[in-house]
């Protein structure tokens, strides 16, 4: 598995908007003898984060784009399923162990470099398998990096849900009495 890109152009009917370009080829962005997936593009659109196995088990790393330069890795015991906060100044991404973890990212003043602090573990995500195959993410950040919505695995002793249908119209029932 390797990492591509389609050429967008913006639809001039609508701003903001983005098309495919027809005229334009898909562009390999990571490409090796390993697996790359889950690519996420920085919110500026300078770097591209993505998960491989290069390691021999998945890790996150971090690429310039277009370039040129090399990858940086990101976490140190096994990674996957990177997002970024929407500032660009933090990763997070689920370590192989299940816990979320948080890595403060520095971009150099020339915007050439980048530079990820400590891997911090937030908490246990219970989202099952951490690989995601067929590659779905289990989780999604809000823009400031506060909170975290999360697919979780449900618990043996988890309680029943109970719904209650029709609630207002009791409610109206009480008050005519």
């Amino acid at each position: 598995m390797d990492i591509w890109a389609l050429p967008l152009r913006e639809a001039p009917a609508r701003q903001g908007a983005a098309v495919i370009d027809e005229d334009r080829k898909p562009l390999s962005l990571v490409k090796t003898s390993f697996n790359e997936s889950i690519a996420q593009f920085s919110p500026d659109g300078k770097w591209i984060a993505f998960e491989s196995d290069e390691s021999g088990h998945f890790e996150i790393y971090l690429q310039p784009f277009p370039g040129p330069g090399g990858t940086t890795r990101v976490s140190t015991n096994g990674g996957a399923q990177v997002r970024w906060r929407s500032d660009g100044k933090e990763l997070f991404y689920i370590a192989l162990d299940g816990r979320l973890m948080s890595v403060p990212i520095q971009v150099a003043s020339n915007g050439q470099t980048i530079e990820p602090g400590t891997a911090i573990p937030l908490f246990a995500t219970h989202s099952g398998s951490v690989v995601s195959i067929p590659f779905n993410q289990q989780y999604d950040v809000s823009p400031d990096g506060q909170r975290f919505l999360m697919s979780t695995l449900r618990s043996d002793n988890a309680s029943p849900i109970t719904v209650i249908l029709n609630w207002q119209g009791d409610r109206a029932a009480r008050e005519n009495r």
